[in-house]
């Protein structure tokens, strides 16, 4: 009687080794969960770090000269000589036609095209 006691004590040890809340299966189970966070953790990661990066571009100690010549213009209307101005409408996103001849209008419009695509 105690021999079988014993064994079904076995059993139920061996079937807690394989199904059990820490046994071969759930170990695998969390292996993949662990995975799935690490994956998490480090996208989250990515995106403090461009948080953080765009925060240091504002500090006034370090001001991108790049950027600030570009939000003045921006702000001021202004454009350099070098510049090519494509006005677009901002409901459908498209080019809007001004003075300038036809064969500009579509050379601007298939550089833009290539570059949205």
């Amino acid at each position: 009687m105690v021999a079988l006691g014993l064994v079904a004590f076995q059993g139920y040890l061996g079937y807690s080794v394989v199904t059990g809340q820490f046994g071969i299966e759930s170990q695998d189970a969390l292996e993949g969960e662990i995975g799935e966070l690490e994956a998490k953790s480090a996208a989250l990661q990515a995106e403090i770090d461009s948080y953080r990066h765009r925060i240091d571009l504002f500090q006034t100690t370090r001001l991108d000269p790049d950027l600030v010549s570009e939000r003045a213009r921006a702000l001021l209307s202004m454009a350099e000589a070098g510049d090519i101005v494509v006005m677009v409408d901002p409901a459908t996103g498209k080019p809007q036609s001004g003075s300038s001849s036809l064969s500009t209008q579509n050379e601007l419009t298939s550089i833009i095209d290539e570059s949205s695509d």
